[in-house]
């Protein structure tokens, strides 16, 4: 990965290679953290933080999941982002918050644990470089939501998304895709996930997926288009069927899905909505669609 200057350590800046903890630190060993990944994009105003706080309060509310008592107000977060982004003079970029538990309590229960909230930043391209990517069903299901908080992004949920990404490159595709208990689609490792069929738009219910911010702005985008976007359970055979499918992430942008296994979807390549929707994705996070203005955070300002 390409470094950045400083990394925000509990309220100091600390330089990229001096941000260091302990090998005893509890969120390293039992998975209880939570975190966000923020996009930083070049526009006409100079580099631009996108729906930062829209990110920092899912933060919150993971930590409140996670049992965490912030040491840190969200709006002081809000601008120990700015802050960092700003001191490592990034244009186009990846903001990595995160709250675990540190170094002082080991054992299951974290009670007695320090709450240590950092800040990373740096240059980081698309998820793919490609309008769209291959995919497989994985042999492994999505966690079930009776397990987890599945609407927060808490570290310890992504050993299932890592056990499926690996899986999917070595069988040769680009990406996988997961099912529920029921054998509904669900999500990508890193994804949520839209089916289009007939021009009309579904993506799977909130409740067992992660409440994407990304997500949601395909969401909003869409209906502001004039489709209508339904979020229902999913069958694999109707996501198969579909005329277009495609991912949303804060890494993935949106990024068109061209088959799953042997099934191609479509023609293989973008649809048509899937770009339509891509294309005002990439307008807005520009700066350059005046209704979305509210979702930047310019660093020049």
């Amino acid at each position: 990965m390409q470094e950045g200057k400083f990394i925000w350590m509990d309220g100091k800046l600390v330089p990229w290679k001096e941000a260091k903890i302990h090998v005893l630190t509890h969120t390293l060993h039992y998975g209880l953290g939570v975190f966000e990944g923020i996009r930083i994009y070049e526009t006409a105003k100079g580099p631009a933080l996108f729906r930062m706080e829209d990110h920092t309060r899912r933060l919150f509310s993971g930590a409140k999941n996670a049992f965490m008592d912030m040491p840190f107000s969200q709006e002081q977060i809000n601008q120990a982002i700015i802050e960092t982004a700003r001191r490592n003079e990034v244009q186009s970029g990846y903001v990595r918050p995160i709250a675990y538990y540190g170094y002082g309590k080991m054992g299951i229960d974290p009670q007695g644990a320090p709450v240590n909230v950092a800040i990373s930043i740096w240059p980081w391209q698309l998820f793919s470089g490609r309008e769209t990517v291959t995919t497989t069903v994985s042999s492994f299901m999505r966690i079930h939501p009776k397990t987890t908080f599945s609407d927060s992004k808490i570290s310890g949920h992504y050993f299932n998304s890592i056990f499926a990404t690996r899986e999917a490159k070595k069988k040769g595709f680009d990406e996988a895709i997961l099912l529920d208990i029921n054998d509904n689609v669900i999500e990508g490792p890193g994804e949520n996930i839209f089916v289009i069929k007939d021009k009309k738009i579904y993506t799977p219910l909130l409740g067992n997926i992660l409440a994407g911010i990304t997500r949601a702005t395909a969401i909003t985008i869409a209906r502001d288009m004039g489709y209508q976007v339904t979020e229902k359970e999913i069958s694999l055979e109707e996501a198969k069927q579909a005329d277009e499918l495609f991912f949303t992430g804060t890494a993935a942008e949106i990024t068109g899905i061209s088959h799953i296994d042997e099934t191609k979807i479509g023609t293989g390549a973008i649809g048509t909505v899937t770009n339509e929707i891509r294309q005002a994705f990439l307008k807005a996070v520009q700066g350059r669609l005046q209704e979305y203005e509210s979702w930047l955070t310019y660093l020049n300002e």
